[in-house]
């Protein structure tokens, strides 16, 4: 099955801020970001694309517009809703050290599965979404590429930590274990018997996830690969 490169988005302006962005409009790259946007671009030189998929935030698209620019064969990312960041509810737009403060805080770190945001959705729809989507995707890009395609999804660091989780197996409660930097790539091959996590998190050369000669990709078989996120380390999703 095809492997999917899949982008946190570049540092934002309420990264930077420590903002609970969340659905928030209007919250772009700041100029770092837009830096780690040019040089994804260049770090995905060597590996051929046939699909790009983006959240509809803003911050998303900025993401990928360098690496759309550099390959206009790709056309405009599509767009999927259900890639979009968590509905935060009432904690978006909030400073994270003031949401630290709430006794939902521990739930989110320490039991994710029970974590509902109040006037938004819980981790449970999240994970549910966000991995019933990109498992769609990547059937529909297999049967219209073949399986040793490679697509791009941008989106954000709480999704890609639970799409992460399920790939690995992990309980959604451990999902605070990952970590997703800005403009990281974390790529997962999906097989028929389960998926291989190749990189995770990765901010440096990505030229050896491009598919080997003969069509065998890496970890196919088994064979070892040559936003706040909420709580997390680095800043807002």
């Amino acid at each position: 099955m095809p492997t999917l490169l899949l982008v946190r988005h570049g540092r934002s302006t309420a990264n930077t801020a420590g903002i609970l962005a969340g659905w928030t409009p209007g919250v772009d790259l700041d100029d770092t970001g837009r830096a780690q946007a040019a040089a994804l671009a260049g770090r995905l030189a060597g590996i051929p694309l046939v699909q790009a998929v983006s959240s509809p935030l803003e911050r998303c698209r900025q993401t990928l517009e360098p690496l759309i620019a550099a390959r206009p064969e790709l056309g405009p990312p599509a767009e999927d809703e259900r890639l979009g960041e968590c509905h935060y509810g009432d904690w978006t737009g909030r400073p994270l050290a003031e949401l630290a403060n709430e006794p939902l805080w521990r739930t989110v770190q320490d039991h994710a599965a029970a974590a509902a945001f109040p006037g938004g959705e819980s981790l449970r729809e999240l994970s549910h979404r966000t991995v019933g989507a990109v498992r769609e995707w990547n059937g529909k890009i297999a049967a219209e590429h073949g399986d040793d395609a490679v697509w791009i999804a941008c989106s954000h660091g709480d999704v890609i930590k639970a799409v992460v989780a399920d790939a690995l197996g992990l309980h959604l409660d451990h999902f605070q274990r990952i970590s997703v930097e800005p403009c990281s790539v974390t790529a997962i091959r999906y097989t028929p018997q389960r998926p291989f996590v190749l990189r995770m998190g990765d901010t440096g050369d990505l030229s050896p996830l491009a598919p080997k000669p003969g069509g065998r990709a890496a970890g196919d078989g088994g064979t070892p690969a040559g936003d706040a996120v909420v709580g997390g380390a680095t800043g807002t999703a």
